[in-house]
């Protein structure tokens, strides 16, 4: 099947999204201190005290969405895959900053912040509906 104009550009798109959140994984995992100290004492406490679980999570919905976007402009049925993998990363360690604490995430985080996380949940999963529904029709092999 011939591929659709769509998918070079979402591939693409996706590619430059996925490519700020593994600059923010590095930046955050390797303690740069022009990039951390952006943050308030509050905000670095939880970062710094992010337990060994969570970053693994961080980490699949980082990689995971990396992967999916090549994948995809790969043609590759596997990039559905990718992005489901990267999806539960973000939503785990979503649910992790609700569950460790509470309405303080709010202040802890920022609205804008937060507003962000939820269009990174959105765009996530709207990659992953794309990338399935690419491979369902046997765009992606």
């Amino acid at each position: 099947m011939k591929t659709p104009w769509h998918l070079w550009l979402i591939g693409v798109l996706s590619l430059l999204w996925n490519l700020g959140g593994v600059f923010d994984y590095l930046m955050s995992q390797l303690n740069v201190e022009s990039y951390m100290g952006a943050m308030t004492p509050e905000q670095r406490a939880y970062f710094d005290g992010f337990p060994t679980w969570a970053v693994v999570f961080w980490a699949l919905g980082v990689w995971g969405a990396l992967a999916g976007s090549v994948l995809l402009l790969l043609r590759s049925r596997y990039a559905a895959a990718a992005f489901a993998v990267s999806l539960i990363g973000l939503l785990v360690n979503t649910i992790h900053l609700f569950a460790s604490q509470g309405s303080a995430a709010v202040d802890l985080m920022g609205r804008g912040a937060l507003a962000f996380t939820a269009l990174l949940i959105v765009v996530a999963l709207g990659l992953w509906l794309y990338a399935r529904a690419m491979a369902r029709r046997q765009v992606l092999r």
